[in-house]
């Protein structure tokens, strides 16, 4: 049975009919592809937001640690009268003397960082640091393939000594450095860093997570990152803005040491 309801309005009469047994709803079909539609949409924006947040994050970090690394050797110079310029001693890796040497003793730069530095934690070399793999440690990696090409060479950056800074990033630089001094009106060239191989380092602004691959510009085999002049844009993904920074030390200063640390450096977005 239908039931009808009227009413007037301006001397017209509107009827109304229900039907007791209609439903509203959607049907199973219906939501099916709803739900792939979102599912579709998710798998293409998801990849995106997660490269965008993580750009931000190291990018963001690694303004930080250069800064945090460039205050260190200001702080060094004005405290003990010597900065990663005039550094005379290689630190003494073999007996763990990072966490031992200070500036009013020994003059290098496990000795600066330790006496400018709060909550930093020595390592040794690189290798020594771990990271969580499925419940088991594994010894820290940098991830390049076989002709990565890029600033770092991966055997010889695994041998970098390694502090790990209070909020999680390493800093690693050559056993040898001592003495990292430029010339006033020198430019600092991708030749010049190649020339000067002691005063080489890195920052991974993620700590021992992944990915540990070297940042790199977004170009056709990414050859251009070897050089700290040339230009270069790093694109704001998975491949490219990653979490290992090359850097070069000398005189009070760190900086970036490839084409592609310096954009980020040097670039907002």
């Amino acid at each position: 049975m239908t039931k009808r309801f009227g009413f007037t309005l301006a001397g017209a009469t509107h009827v109304n009919s229900l039907q007791p047994n209609a439903k509203a709803g959607f049907t199973l079909a219906e939501v099916l592809i709803t739900l792939g539609i979102i599912g579709v949409v998710a798998a293409m924006t998801i990849p995106t937001l997660i490269a965008n947040t993580n750009g931000a994050k190291f990018r963001s970090q690694f303004k930080k640690t250069i800064s945090t690394l460039n205050q260190a050797g200001l702080m060094a110079q004005a405290q003990y009268d010597f900065d990663y310029a005039g550094t005379t001693d290689k630190c003494n890796a073999a007996q763990a003397a990072g966490s031992a040497e200070h500036p009013e003793s020994v003059m290098s730069f496990c000795s600066i960082l330790n006496g400018t530095l709060t909550g930093q934690t020595y390592q040794g070399v690189v290798t020594n640091i771990k990271r969580s793999n499925n419940g088991t440690e594994e010894a820290y990696a940098i991830k390049q393939p076989a002709g990565y090409g890029k600033v770092l060479t991966k055997a010889t950056a695994e041998a970098y000594l390694a502090y790990t800074l209070a909020d999680g990033s390493i800093v690693a630089f050559s056993p040898d450095a001592v003495g990292c001094e430029v010339p006033v009106g020198t430019q600092i060239t991708g030749a010049y860093i190649a020339a000067n191989p002691n005063c080489l380092g890195f920052i991974d602004v993620n700590g021992a997570t992944l990915p540990n691959r070297e940042v790199s510009c977004t170009a056709v085999g990414d050859q251009i990152a070897r050089r700290v002049e040339e230009p270069c844009a790093v694109k704001n993904d998975a491949n490219h803005m990653t979490d290992i920074f090359p850097i070069f030390f000398h005189d009070a200063t760190v900086e970036p040491a490839s084409a592609a640390a310096k954009y980020v450096l040097t670039t907002s977005k």
